[in-house]
């Protein structure tokens, strides 16, 4: 039988795995009470199970099960999902302390760099005067990026397929550069993710219907963005010769990571914990300028695509690193200053379109 053959019959029996393992574990979070209701924060109707994390790490986990040399050290991956889910299980239960969550995020970087020797040592020309080699510093900045991408992932959760269209971008982009470079094992975890998220996306949006809608859970953002940041250092860092330029990698995660980093900065501008939940994500300010959550998922995934595209242009052109991470910060900065004038933006903007909407009746 033909490879592409053999692909093909495994992503599909992931796919309807996917789906079977969603509805056997939306019976057991109901039995169990995992489940999200509905507060000043969250809009959304009815106990909606938090299970979207866990049916992904499962099927994933049983795919590496079968096919171990996948990805280097796939056991230690293995066990680093399984553990950053149950513990992403468990707040989303009963809502654990920030600091417990970000310790064992810490801890998994550290693992993750002593024994998998995944580590954030180089940056690249991303200044233009010469590659940064970050020595003794390297493993302190790896473990602030291990948490800032899980961190960075789970605060963009915020709207039904919010979470699983950025991964697919992401994870899109990444199998893309990754072929390129024939890392075909890689590239085809990278497919098996993708495909793995669907059925969740599917029932997520309540394609299937709203009796079953599920959310990613606090279980699937940490182990998605833990994923990324594996795969992205992996790839970013090799001794020998890196298959993706650092400065490339902040491309693919551009939109969770200027959100977070603006938000967070916004905070602790007025006093308040970075950590502290809001409705001052990029999502609410898409909603208030009117648009509706599938107009918004949209917006935003299409931003993230046009973010990841540049990324790819960037790296397989050979823009120098330089421009690109200067580029990167001039879109964030614009990015930053919007979100500190949204409020004027969106009120102009509304009173623009509904002076022309009367404008237009009146003519009419």
């Amino acid at each position: 039988m033909a490879v592409g053959t053999i692909m093909f019959l495994e992503l599909l029996f992931i796919f309807f795995s996917s789906f079977a393992t969603l509805f056997l574990m939306r019976k057991v979070a109901k039995s169990v009470g995992l489940v999200d209701k509905p507060n000043e924060r969250k809009l959304h109707d009815g106990a909606v199970p938090l299970i979207g994390g866990i049916s992904i790490c499962i099927v994933l986990i049983q795919f590496l099960t079968f096919k171990p040399e996948v990805i280097e050290y796939s056991w230690l991956y293995v066990c680093s999902i399984a553990l950053l889910t149950l513990i992403g299980a468990i707040d989303d239960k009963i809502d654990l302390s920030f600091k417990i969550r970000m310790g064992v995020q810490a801890g998994l970087s550290l693992v993750m760099v002593h024994i998998a020797g995944i580590e954030l040592h180089s940056l690249g020309n991303m200044f233009g005067f010469g590659d940064i080699n970050l020595g003794w510093t390297g493993i302190a900045i790896t473990v602030l990026a291990v948490i800032g991408a899980i961190n960075a992932f789970n605060m963009v959760d915020g709207i039904d397929g919010l979470l699983g269209g950025l991964s697919i971008v992401t994870f899109g982009a990444l199998a893309y550069l990754l072929r390129v470079d024939a890392q075909h094992g890689l590239a085809y975890l990278c497919v098996v993710i993708i495909v793995a998220m669907l059925p969740y996306i599917f029932m997520n949006l309540g394609i299937l219907g709203r009796a079953r809608k599920v959310f990613m859970g606090d279980a699937g953002s940490m182990m998605i963005g833990f994923t990324v940041i594996w795969l992205l250092l992996g790839v970013s860092q090799a001794e020998s010769k890196p298959l993706m330029r650092p400065v490339t990698a902040l491309w693919l995660i551009a939109v969770p990571l200027m959100d977070m980093a603006a938000i967070m900065i916004r905070r602790v501008r007025r006093g308040d914990s970075p950590f502290k939940p809001d409705r001052e994500h990029l999502h609410h300010i898409f909603q208030r300028m009117g648009l509706s959550p599938k107009q918004t998922l949209v917006a935003i995934c299409g931003i993230a695509t046009l973010y990841a595209a540049f990324g790819i242009y960037g790296e397989l052109s050979g823009i120098p690193e330089a421009f690109m991470f200067y580029a990167f910060i001039a879109c964030f900065i614009v990015y930053s200053l919007l979100l500190s004038y949204v409020w004027r933006i969106t009120t102009f903007l509304r009173e623009k379109f509904s002076s022309s909407s009367k404008a237009t009746v009146n003519s009419n």
